[in-house]
């Protein structure tokens, strides 16, 4: 996949019928703009794999791209070039159709759309960070398991079915009273090597949105502070920060139809990610259904980087100082639009013991070396259940059995603990968090298979907590009103 192809008039004769047979079969998107999206996919996502994560492009794109839902329509004629000198990455399909996605210093990988060379914004080299304030959970090398029970939980998670589709598990840190206990990577991968979080990335925007809270600086409770809904006649007016938060803001911004759907375009196809989800109409009164939303993250992420000064290098800075470096997370890198929004729906990268250290600031309740970076109140009101369903506000939650009616699996995580609440991102990313048992696990993987294998890893959760001899204790899950009359409310 090096290399470029020419396309002739039969190849453009057989894409063609390709793209009608996907126009017809699943999206209102023209088939043009379809193949767009796939180009744009391919490029942004070997892009961060290359030049953040240090992987193998063909690796990823044979186990990431390949088995992709409508792939099998263009993967014969579709051609990636990756540019390592030039830092980028350039897709096309039948020799039309091409996306260009550029790597740049501590801010990852952006796709360039037309005019947008004139405003997308430097590389960042950071500050040396300041002394962490979490406790090192773990010394430079691989931790192995500490006893046999552990060891052969971290088997079946990296076991494979006898056939496809695989789960490809990569990376699986197990943390238990604040040190990890056990860890494991697949082949190419190590310690140090940047995962994509996918939709994991939502619960760190709404860790972001809960420190602008606790510094006064946005009312959970309140209007969003956007712009373009600033109009009291706009029905978007009413929209709460909390609504966006907790996906009921009623707009319909979702990602249902395998590639080809609003979030999709959003990603792929707008400079301004924000701007574009600022624009849909409401489905639905605001507060009155959930419908997973990327748009609604989009948004959140725009109002984070407003508040912090305007710029990319802003939100850097701001997120570097108030929550990874007091962490001691190292690997990280938020990506951006051309616009300098964070892509807070889907875009962040860390190693996996980075991404278990953010699910420690949640065990510990906000708190980390003595210093609260979350406010008061504010891990009890992301944990807790939003209408009847199993989300939160930012983060999946295990209170219910009751299946999504929208994708046909179960809102929970089977086998886990009810008080169990997890970051959860499409291919299988999980950071899962188990107060009653002092417990974090993130997993992460590209698991193509239906619900990701949530059951699987509610299975690998149960398998630790009995290993580590960590009974779980009755926990009452957290009041639906949790944070309502908290000061940043």
């Amino acid at each position: 996949m090096g290399n470029w192809s020419t396309g002739t008039g039969r190849r453009h004769a057989l894409l063609a019928a390709a793209l009608a047979s996907v126009a017809v079969a699943c999206t209102p998107v023209r088939p043009d703009q379809a193949v767009r999206i796939a180009t744009g996919s391919v490029s942004h996502t070997l892009c961060s794999q290359t030049f953040v994560g240090g992987l193998d492009p063909d690796q990823v794109y044979a186990e990431t791209m390949r088995p992709e839902p409508g792939m099998g329509l263009i993967n014969w004629l579709l051609r990636y070039q990756v540019d390592t000198s030039r830092g980028e990455v350039r897709t096309a399909v039948a020799g039309g159709f091409e996306n260009r996605a550029i790597y740049r210093q501590g801010l990852g990988c952006v796709l360039v759309h037309e005019s947008d060379t004139e405003r997308l914004s430097a590389g960042v080299t950071p500050d040396p960070p300041a002394a962490p304030l979490l406790p090192e959970i773990a010394g430079p090398s691989l931790v192995e398991p500490e006893n046999d029970a552990l060891r052969a939980a971290l088997d079946r998670a990296f076991a494979e079915p006898d056939q496809p589709p695989w789960r490809w598990t990569k990376a699986v840190v197990v943390v238990h009273d604040g040190r990890i206990v056990a860890e494991r990577y697949a082949p190419g991968y190590g310690i140090d090597t940047p995962l994509p979080g996918n939709s994991a990335t939502k619960s760190v925007v709404s860790a972001l949105i809960g420190i602008l809270a606790r510094d006064g600086q946005l009312a959970v409770m309140q209007p969003a502070p956007v712009p373009a809904w600033s109009d009291p006649g706009d029905p978007r007016h009413a929209i709460t920060v909390d609504e966006l938060l907790r996906m009921t803001s009623g707009l319909p911004l979702d990602e249902y139809r395998g590639g080809w759907d609003r979030a999709s375009r959003m990603w792929f196809l707008e400079s301004d990610q924000a701007g574009f989800a600022e624009t849909a109409s409401l489905d639905a009164p605001p507060g009155t259904v959930w419908n997973y939303s990327d748009g609604s993250y989009a948004i959140l992420a725009r109002i984070i980087r407003d508040r912090v000064g305007g710029s990319a290098a802003d939100v850097f800075r701001f997120a570097h100082r108030e929550l990874f470096d007091p962490l001691g997370m190292r690997s990280v890198t938020v990506e951006f639009d051309a616009t300098g929004t964070p892509v807070g729906s889907r875009s962040m990268l860390a190693s996996a013991r980075d991404w278990a250290r953010f699910g420690v600031l949640y065990l510990n309740d906000g708190v980390v070396g003595g210093q609260r970076i979350l406010p008061e109140g504010w891990v009890a009101y992301s944990s807790s259940q939003t209408l009847d369903t199993g989300y939160g506000a930012g983060f999946w939650i295990n209170v219910t059995d009751r299946e999504i009616s929208q994708w046909g699996i179960q809102w929970g995580m089977p086998h886990a603990p009810r008080d169990t609440f997890f970051a959860f991102g499409y291919l299988g990313q999980y950071v899962v968090i188990v107060p009653s048992a002092h417990l974090v696990v993130a997993r992460f993987g590209i698991t193509h298979r239906r619900g990701f294998d949530t059951a699987t890893v509610g299975q690998l959760v149960a398998d630790v907590i009995a290993a580590t001899a960590a009974q779980p204790t009755a926990s009452a899950a957290p009041s639906a009103t949790a944070g309502a009359l908290r000061p940043w409310g």
